[in-house]
């Protein structure tokens, strides 16, 4: 116990010097955690988002649809395979039907994706039962953005032109019964959504759909032919690769802190060897080996890191608390300039795991800092030590 008692007095003894350096190393040890608890929520959030919107608990895709090549939209329509029926009839899936259509609002013209979905599903946060309780021939429900963007509001009639499964068009004019406000993009900007009856028989295509997508809480009933499962792995992945390039982006960003407060670690302690010769030589002449003195002073610069930590704690924990529980806050355009399922603020998620691991990283690399000036000792004579020479 003598080393951490003699380090701890050492340590407290050089003052302001010892706060300098837990200040800076807390700065970085708190901004590691801020930001990547900032990706974390936003992670979350998106996720979140995207799974209660869109993908449910997974897809199946008929054979050849690819949601970015447009040219595959028109001929992406089956029949639905009875392997998928059941899960449908129980509420644990919900068919989609997609088709290309053009509408003219106030003579304009804009190429819309025509989405079909049964009025009564609760696979899905989209609010169809709109479309089921409206009592018009051609109900429509669209998003926030598709209304700003077409000049649509709810009650308006526009006309729509499609071209069914034999590629013959026809037009009919459709009513806006809903607009919905959703931080999901992906099923709002240029799509516009109808009662899946209605739109299979517009576009001839009794009892087909495009994808299946299943609720949340259901399992997959395994390989379908004709048909290609997408887990939340997959229909995800884009998300969670954009994230993890941003993480590592960041870490540029860390490491010059962490370089900056290791620096500063690294000439203290090399500065208090200095300084400390003549103690050293003092005290490997009362016996005390060269391991144990080396021992003594990267026990010092570890301290660094437990003072780092908690005066981290101290301001930090105060610091993060209030941005998990408020949220970082946009305006909707600039959260939809992020080009993903954002709401108006994104909430950041510090995990144990986070900390933890943040924690030891600190630590560690404080103490490789601390060994690296100090080894310099297992070298020195006990001789020119007393006489204040570094051998």
């Amino acid at each position: 116990m003598i080393i951490p008692k003699l380090a701890l007095r050492n340590l407290m003894g050089a003052g302001i010097k010892t706060w300098l350096n837990a200040a800076v190393l807390s700065m970085a040890f708190v901004a590691i955690i801020a930001a990547q608890g900032l990706y974390d929520g936003f992670d979350a959030d998106v996720s979140r988002t995207m799974i209660m919107a869109e993908y449910g608990g997974g897809q199946y895709w008929v054979g050849g649809f690819d949601p970015f090549d447009p040219f595959t939209l028109q001929d992406s329509h089956a029949q639905v395979p009875p392997a998928l029926g059941g899960l449908i009839k129980g509420g644990r899936a919900t068919p989609l039907l997609f088709t290309q259509g053009t509408i003219y609002p106030n003579g304009r013209l804009r190429s819309v994706t025509l989405k079909g979905i049964d009025p009564a599903q609760k696979a899905l946060a989209i609010p169809s039962a709109s479309l089921g309780a409206s009592g018009v021939e051609l109900p429509a429900l669209i998003g926030t953005r598709m209304a700003e963007a077409a000049g649509l509001a709810k009650g308006d009639t526009v006309t729509l032109r499609w071209r069914d499964a034999r590629g013959m068009y026809d037009a009919r004019d459709i009513t806006i019964v809903e607009v919905m406000k959703t931080s999901a993009q992906t099923i709002d900007e240029g799509q516009i959504w109808m009662p899946l009856e209605t739109l299979r028989r517009m576009a001839g295509m009794p009892g087909e759909a495009t994808l299946v997508t299943l609720a949340r809480d259901a399992a997959a009933p395994g390989t379908v032919p004709g048909w290609d499962y997408k887990s939340l792995d997959f229909l995800l992945k884009d998300l969670r690769d954009l994230i993890k390039a941003k993480s590592v982006g960041s870490s540029i960003f860390y490491l010059i802190l962490m370089f900056l407060a290791m620096l500063a670690i690294f000439d203290t302690q090399l500065l208090s060897i200095w300084k400390r010769r003549r103690e050293i030589g003092t005290m490997m002449a009362l016996g005390i080996t060269r391991g144990r003195v080396v021992a003594l002073f990267t026990f010092e610069g570890g301290l660094n890191g437990v003072f780092a930590v908690l005066l981290g704690a101290a301001w930090g924990i105060p610091l993060l608390s209030y941005f998990a529980s408020h949220g970082m806050r946009f305006s909707a355009k600039q959260a939809d300039s992020f080009g993903m399922a954002i709401g108006t603020g994104i909430y950041p998620l510090y995990g144990a795991g986070l900390v933890l691991s943040t924690t030891v990283l600190v630590f560690v690399v404080t103490v490789i800092v601390s060994y690296l000036p100090a080894r310099k000792i297992s070298h020195l004579k006990a001789t020119d030590a007393l006489r204040g020479r570094m051998s």
